[in-house]
């Protein structure tokens, strides 16, 4: 199994950029498709971005697109999020999570799931 420990995230205002990290520990990383999800509160999880095992293949959800980035070095087993352009609206906890297939996509259907770090954008 997977050990997913997110960080970076923070209190940023609008218009700004974090970048979110993802540390896997366990298996070999580069065995996992991954993901980046968010639950803003009274909200329910949403999708936000994916990425394949060796990092070629990204999607997005569209409120993210050309403004969130996606990657992965399966060398240092870490999968990043650079958001830009912050919004308000993207304020949540954003959750990293990982299943041992070749790609999951925008479904939750990830085995392994991260903590959590909370970004929180002002207007």
């Amino acid at each position: 199994q997977v050990q997913l420990v997110e960080s970076g995230g923070g209190l940023v205002q609008a218009g700004g950029s974090l970048r979110l990290s993802c540390a896997a520990s366990g298996r070999t990383f580069s065995s996992y498709a991954m993901g980046w999800f968010r639950q803003a509160p009274g909200k329910e999880r949403e999708f936000v971005a994916a990425i394949d095992r060796s990092g070629v293949t990204t999607y997005y959800t569209n409120s993210v697109k050309g403004r969130f980035t996606i990657s992965r070095d399966n060398a240092k087993n870490t999968m990043y999020l650079q958001m830009n352009v912050l919004k308000p609206e993207d304020t949540a906890v954003y959750y990293c999570a990982a299943d041992e297939t070749p790609w999951v996509g925008a479904n939750n259907e990830y085995h392994y799931w991260g903590q959590g770090t909370q970004v929180t954008v002002s207007s």
